[in-house]
């Protein structure tokens, strides 16, 4: 037995979430290995939408779901996570269990492009009003690289002052690790506190 990687961490979470037949997005598409687990979370009656900005990233995700006799649950945006609102029909809004933030770059490929903090946190403030009330979103953030570690900072001093009887959030990561430091964000809505009846005086 040991401890468990963020990515290990996020999916045990979001499982814990989500049934068969629930709408789920992937925010941050690559390769497709989230995409992959989403789709096999939900069932064939649920449905992920997906978003990157790359052809690679697309083929391939698209090449990966094909492969598992998946594709028919997915649906793919070429666009910018930050974008979510615009693309994901209406009747989803409110209605989406988890949405999955894999940020960094595309694994094992020569691309130079990498979600960047401002994109990355207008996507997650969107994520927030279109999530169900007792949905997740999970954000894995790696700081290994130069805009990784600005993101990384970014982030951790914005959760840091979402109030917290809106969303609760919860961060984990190996905090002796000193190189290449990776965060998992995990939030969920804050369900607001049940008030007891009012008392009624006799007449």
């Amino acid at each position: 037995m040991s401890l468990q990687g963020i990515v290990h961490i996020a999916q045990q979470t979001i499982q814990r979430f989500l049934k068969p037949g629930d709408i789920v997005v992937d925010a941050t598409v690559g390769a497709g290995y989230d995409t992959l687990f989403l789709a096999k979370t939900v069932g064939p009656k649920g449905h992920v939408y997906g978003f990157d900005v790359q052809d690679e990233a697309l083929t391939r995700a698209t090449a990966t779901l094909t492969k598992a006799d998946l594709m028919d649950r997915v649906t793919l945006f070429k666009s910018g996570h930050e974008t979510m609102a615009a693309h994901l029909p209406p009747e989803t809004h409110g209605a989406i269990k988890a949405f999955s933030f894999n940020l960094g770059f595309l694994p094992a490929s020569d691309s130079p492009v990498t979600t960047i903090a401002d994109t990355s946190l207008a996507a997650i403030e969107t994520a927030m009003e279109l999530l169900h009330r007792r949905g997740i979103i999970s954000i894995a953030i790696y700081g290994g690289h130069p805009q990784g570690k600005i993101e990384q900072q970014r982030l951790k001093a914005w959760a840091a002052n979402v109030p917290f009887d809106e969303f609760r959030i919860a961060s984990y990561e190996f905090t002796n690790k000193s190189r290449n430091q990776e965060t998992l964000l995990l939030m969920e809505r804050a369900r607001p506190k049940s008030v007891p009846p009012a008392k009624v005086s006799a007449p």
